[in-house]
């Protein structure tokens, strides 16, 4: 520890590492790097993790603590423990992330994935079982390579696969179609209870949940000629899944810690869980039918209430993220994205394609201590189009001068 305080202190900390079931503890450094000014912490950001075990300022003079009021706190590299990190930047070494929805490399379930993988998360995935096969030989014969690469030139690695159908909360429940249909043949313990038992007896426990699931058999058919099935299918799938893996995998989430640092009392680290909604739960959508949009309005819904139960029972945090239109496979099933896309571009308040990169970096946020007070929120990645009222493109407007994006 630094013995004076001229212009940074480096305050030493313990966090727990889950590379391996057996807990080992691995230093790190918290770098409070600024001039000291003013009454005692009034504004204290941090992304570290801190122990209160120790005075933090054990050499402070009279004068230099009345120089603190803009305090910038800085995560250290662990590789380098005294070689500070530019900027604020998300550490998530030590984390271990269940990703629940990775069939191949183009959705935003693989973009969460990377993204929290370059900030230094291990990576579990759970992938649909018809999908297993397909995805884990592309995993094998290096087709995803170029995808998997991270901002440092390395390959995202996925510590494991997990076959998963979250519709299914036990073998009980899986009607035997589904139980006997080739699809399924070859895999086993692939329901939600099955696959959290795995995960436990595997690694233990894991820090951070996303659920990037959702499944409507008849999206294509408008609301009023959804059937019942289909419209329960649609809850079951892209909704209540979510509600059924939080459960499950709450008692082996590490939970969050708060820490106390002269008088003021903040979240130093805390389990964190993600989904994904859309813009359909809350405006019309002509075309995204068959209950989706029924669907994502409960996941809203069940993200608020499940983050006033996770957060006081577990001290998990509960946020889902309202992703604009992308080019995914799975979009595609619903026959009109790119008119989407295209409708997006042209009334968003930014007028860009969105990248599935920009949602996964606003999950990586989410997911790490930087965002240690948000729970229960809806946040848009959408280039903000859900702040529009009309459609700037109408022929209505066309007389107004109305900005647009330069080509």
């Amino acid at each position: 520890m630094a013995s004076t305080a001229t212009h940074g202190m480096h305050i030493v900390s313990v966090k727990p590492c889950i590379n391996c079931s057996p807990r080992k503890f691995m230093p790190t450094t918290a770098n409070f790097s600024t001039e000291l000014k003013s009454p005692m912490l009034k504004r204290l950001t941090s992304s570290s993790h801190i122990s209160s075990r120790q005075s933090l300022f054990p050499s402070l003079t009279s004068t230099q603590s009345k120089n603190f009021e803009n305090v910038v706190t800085r995560a250290m590299s662990g590789a380098v423990e005294n070689t500070p990190l530019p900027g604020l930047p998300i550490d998530l070494r030590g984390k271990r992330a269940f990703i629940a929805g990775v069939a191949d490399d183009n959705g935003y379930g693989w973009a969460i994935a990377k993204s929290l993988a370059a900030a230094g998360a291990e990576i579990l995935v759970g992938t649909w079982v018809p999908a297993l096969n397909i995805f884990e030989s592309s995993l094998r014969r290096g087709k995803f390579d170029e995808s998997r690469k991270l901002p440092d030139g390395s390959l995202m690695e996925i510590t494991k696969v997990y076959p998963l159908d979250a519709v299914f909360d036990d073998m009980e429940s899986v009607p035997e179609d589904i139980k006997t249909n080739k699809r399924y043949s070859g895999s086993s313990k692939w329901t939600v209870q099955e696959v959290v038992e795995c995960v436990k007896q595997d690694f233990g426990s894991i820090d951070i949940l996303v659920h990037s699931l959702a499944n409507g058999p008849e999206v294509s058919k408008p609301l009023l000629e959804t059937s019942r099935n289909g419209y329960l299918a649609a809850i079951s799938a892209s909704s209540y899944s979510f509600i059924s893996l939080l459960s499950h995998f709450v008692p082996i989430m590490n939970p969050g810690i708060f820490l106390i640092l002269y008088a003021f009392t903040f979240l130093a680290s805390c389990g964190a869980s993600i989904s994904l909604t859309y813009i359909a739960s809350e405006k019309i959508i002509p075309g995204y039918g068959g209950g989706m949009s029924s669907a994502k309005a409960a996941l809203e819904s069940d993200t608020r209430v499940l983050a006033f139960e996770a957060g006081r029972k577990h001290k998990i945090r509960v946020n889902t993220i309202s992703a604009g239109p992308l080019r995914s496979r799975a979009a595609k099933a619903i026959g009109f994205i790119d008119m989407m896309i295209d409708y997006s571009s042209a009334n968003a308040p930014l007028q860009k394609e969105l990248s599935a990169e920009e949602v996964g970096n606003a999950a990586a946020f989410l997911a790490s201590p930087l965002a240690s007070a948000i729970t229960g929120a809806v946040v848009y990645v959408d280039n903000g189009l859900n702040a529009m009222g009309v459609g700037v493109d109408s022929p209505i407007f066309e007389n107004l001068d109305i900005p647009k994006a330069a080509n």
